[in-house]
């Protein structure tokens, strides 16, 4: 690639007449753009408090809309400990009086209770300047760690008023007790925290114990945070949509070359080139698009390559970009071996998302 016809960012950009491979991008990503990008994805660009429609038969959801107003008012003002920060303007270094109660919400419920809708809200609400409030994903922060380092993560964000995670994942130890102390050397800086966790479709009732689950998994921090509740009916209990069957290589080809703004590459070379790439740039590989075709999907070879996929499927999902494939149908991306071991509520969430977005993506054969 050619520095005259690449991006800022790396990425040179997109054809008209033909479309981009997602292999041929290797984005190179500034941390302060990681940061920056630490924002509610597109989706939830403009969900409020005022748009969450609670159900008239669960108190609860009125209840947590009360709750989290609250919540986000009582972030405004100077930074919680101040010691030796600079004050919401930029000026003084006068200590600030830490508020009293918790400095953390988590949100427990099932899936389709509007979980995210209110996280995102309560990041909306809060009267701070963007930059001084983040929202990603567990992964997304496990990954932010793992490109600017622990120490470099700490400073980074200590200056927030806000962070929140969203799907707080409950299956991996490691990446558990990662942000577990990222979270505690936040906490001691001021930084407010709200969170909330992801259970397995299918499974009924196992949201009523994501709330312990994750209390304990933080297990220092739990006085920190106060769990909010949150009934409705978990409508995606009722299991995995039904993945649209696959399209052949030339009707993939044909409508990645009829739309504009589109990616056509080969699965596996795909999923090879995500090894070379940091998850953390896997939003930047994604830049412009507004389709991604891909020809000859297979199973998922090994588990790492499976949660590379994981979060490229959560990016496109993100930024609602269509997808279009040959080859298996989605729900046959990963074994069943891998669909009961530890990272089983990612690979869910993968095919779920990709199921979406390849509903979202049959228009494009037939306008192509």
């Amino acid at each position: 690639m050619s520095s005259s016809s690449s991006t800022a960012s790396g990425i040179s950009p997109i054809a008209d007449a033909a479309p981009v491979s997602l292999c041929a991008r290797e984005p190179h990503v500034p941390a302060d753009r990681l940061v920056a990008e630490m924002v509610p994805p597109p989706r939830f660009d403009s969900v409020r408090f005022g748009t969450y429609m609670p159900d008239p038969n669960q108190p609860s959801q009125f209840e947590a809309v009360r709750v989290l107003e609250g919540f986000a008012g009582g972030l405004g003002g100077a930074h919680a400990t101040g010691g030796g920060r600079r004050g919401l303007f930029g000026f003084g270094k006068a200590k600030a009086k830490a508020p009293s109660g918790p400095r953390g919400v988590y949100l427990d419920g099932g899936y389709g209770v509007g979980k995210t809708h209110l996280l995102a809200s309560l990041w909306h609400a809060t009267p701070a300047e963007p930059s001084l409030k983040a929202f990603g994903t567990f992964v997304e922060l496990t990954n932010l760690v793992g490109a600017l380092g622990f120490q470099q993560t700490v400073q980074t964000l200590s200056g927030h008023r806000l962070l929140c995670i969203d799907e707080f994942e409950l299956d991996d130890p490691g990446d558990t007790v990662l942000v577990s102390s990222l979270l505690r050397k936040l906490v001691e800086a001021g930084v407010a925290l709200a969170a909330t966790s992801n259970t397995l479709p299918g499974k009924l009732g196992e949201g009523r114990f994501a709330a312990v689950d994750f209390l304990r998994e933080i297990q220092g921090l739990s006085a920190h945070f106060r769990t909010l509740r949150i009934d409705g009916e978990d409508y995606r209990h009722r299991g995995l949509p039904e993945a649209p069957a696959p399209y052949s290589d030339e009707q993939v080809t044909k409508a990645a070359y009829a739309t504009e703004g589109a990616s056509l590459d080969d699965f596996s070379a795909l999923l090879e080139h995500l090894a070379r790439v940091h998850p953390s740039r896997y939003g930047a590989l994604t830049d412009g698009l507004k389709a991604v075709c891909l020809t000859d999907v297979q199973p998922v070879p090994d588990q790492s390559t499976a949660l590379r996929l994981v979060v490229l499927a959560d990016r496109l999902y993100d930024r609602e970009v269509p997808v279009l494939a040959s080859g298996l149908p989605f729900d046959r991306l990963f074994s069943e071996e891998m669909l009961a071991g530890g990272y089983r509520k990612k690979y869910f969430r993968a095919i779920s998302r990709l199921t979406a977005l390849a509903r979202d993506g049959k228009g494009l054969v037939e306008t192509a």
